[in-house]
Formats: C-alpha cells, structure tokens, sequence
C-alpha cells in the first residue's frame, strides 16, 4: 500500500537538511557556514482506519488533517 491519503492524495515530499557550523554575526562571529547538505523525506501522518463508503466497509490509509476535518465517515 502506497504511503498516500486516501482523500486528499497527500503522499511523501522530498526536501533538504542543511548543516551549519560556526556562530552568527549577531553573536560576535564571523557567521554561520553551510558544511552539508542531505536530502530528506517529509512522510505525511497517515492513520488506518475503516470507512464506510457506498455502504460498504474499507479499510484505508487517511492522513490526520483530513480525519480531524471530518472528511471521512468511520464505519461503527
């Protein structure tokens, strides 16, 4: 099962970590560098649960910003 919401098709972004060394210029430095940088992953919070659709019960991955909008009817 792909790492995706059910309703809203929120999935898995990529971005970048940046490392950072030295003390800043406010602070008496001679600034801050940039030693590295890495890619990263942000992973939505998905929640399994079971809804009800069309009279029937499924089982889905639904993220938690649509769970707590309402979006979504749980079975009982």
């Amino acid at each position: 099962m792909p790492r995706v919401c059910y309703v809203c098709n929120k999935g898995t972004t990529a971005g970048r970590s940046i490392k950072r060394r030295g003390k800043a210029k406010k602070d008496g430095g001679v600034g801050r560098n940039i030693t590295g940088i890495t890619k990263r992953t942000f992973k939505p919070n998905l929640q399994r649960v079971k809804i009800e659709e069309n009279g029937q019960t499924k089982r889905v991955q639904v993220c938690a910003k649509c769970l707590k909008a309402g979006k979504v009817k749980k079975a009982i």
